[in-house]
């Protein structure tokens, strides 16, 4: 049985994904400092799979917490989702975003180059196309021009992780574009529970709904789109869990860098998320239009055609899927993963 670790596993991805591996057959290790994520997400995840996760309470740039963690397992392959991630606090915390999400990434690669681990998967994201493409976006499009520092860490992780597989011609790296992911496991045991205010929209509706926050605020009314709203491509967390499963059976049999986009395909407006929200559950949601936030792009969306043809992988669930999996997470759990 091989053993992945997952470098904030506790996460909302992490999660998911871990699930998702327990189920295909491996074993999963997870380091995860809890600063965006709880360790309660993975005793729900031994609850959904009926399997034991082995947990480590250390950051993933602290190398000598995450050496501790090699010698004591036999790691396969590494996913790599440890990082801070919102688009407009990377605006106001840029060093912070540098600092955290480029430093884990070194001390992940020098630590798996010390214990001869040559396979990896990136969680990177769409954001990397930037300004300069056009959408969809298809993989082999140059990096763009990015509209916030988030995007630029995502930018910079990349090229250090193809500049370190073009030196050592035994690795095999995967880099796995992800665009919008929402949506929760249809147990309701696990899902997105940011801590403090929510940046992503999915999880601030959620939270409107079941009376933590008073309204929602969609930023932007005048963007380019049918209905001046930001156009997304939004998929569901377990189909995005699912790829990295493929992308794990793929990374054993490759060597060099492979870069697959994770979404549908189809853009949604916010608009147009929010009263599709409210049909499938049958709620209505207090709402205002607010002022575009700095970094936010018209439209992103993806061409997934290579993740189906290389990988075999393609996203499965509806919109409506989407809305009624994250209703029942947090109408399950108020509060989060706190009781």
């Amino acid at each position: 049985m091989k053993t992945i670790l997952l470098a904030g596993g506790a996460g909302y991805i992490g999660s998911h994904t871990a699930v998702e591996l327990l189920n295909s057959g491996y074993a999963v290790v997870v380091v995860d400092n809890y600063s965006n994520s709880c360790p309660e997400s993975l005793k729900r995840v031994e609850q959904i799979t009926g399997k034991k996760v082995k947990a480590y309470e250390a950051d993933v740039a602290d190398k000598k917490a995450l050496e501790k963690v090699f010698e004591e397992n036999k790691i396969d392959a590494v996913i790599h989702f440890a990082g801070l991630k919102a688009v407009g606090e990377s605006v106001a915390k840029p060093v912070e975003y540098y600092r955290n999400n480029i430093d884990t990434t070194l001390t992940l690669l020098e630590t798996m180059k010390k214990f001869g681990v040559e396979n990896i998967i990136f969680s990177s994201s769409a954001t990397v196309y930037g300004e300069d493409n056009k959408v969809p976006y298809t993989e082999e499009m140059k990096r763009g021009t990015c509209t916030n520092p988030y995007g630029w860490t995502k930018v910079m992780m990349e090229q250090i992780l193809e500049d370190t597989a073009k030196a050592n011609k035994e690795m095999g790296v995967v880099l796995l574009r992800y665009f919008n992911p929402i949506g929760a496991h249809e147990s309701g045991l696990i899902g997105e529970d940011p801590q403090g205010i929510p940046n992503n929209l999915m999880p601030y509706v959620a939270q409107v709904a079941v009376g933590r926050r008073d309204h929602l605020t969609i930023f932007g009314q005048n963007y380019p789109t049918p209905d001046g709203t930001c156009r997304r491509d939004y998929i569901h967390v377990v189909d995005l869990a699912k790829g990295h499963v493929k992308a794990i059976d793929y990374v054993f049999g490759m060597k060099g860098v492979e870069i697959f986009n994770l979404g549908t395909g189809t853009p949604y407006s916010v608009t147009e998320i929010v009263t599709t929200f409210e049909r499938v559950n049958n709620l209505k949601l207090k709402y205002e239009y607010g002022p575009a936030r700095a970094g936010d792009l018209p439209e992103s969306y993806a061409n997934a055609d290579k993740a189906f043809k290389v990988l075999g992988w393609k996203a499965e669930k509806t919109l409506d899927d989407m809305c009624r999996d994250l209703w029942k997470w947090q109408s399950m759990n108020p509060n989060g993963f706190k009781k």
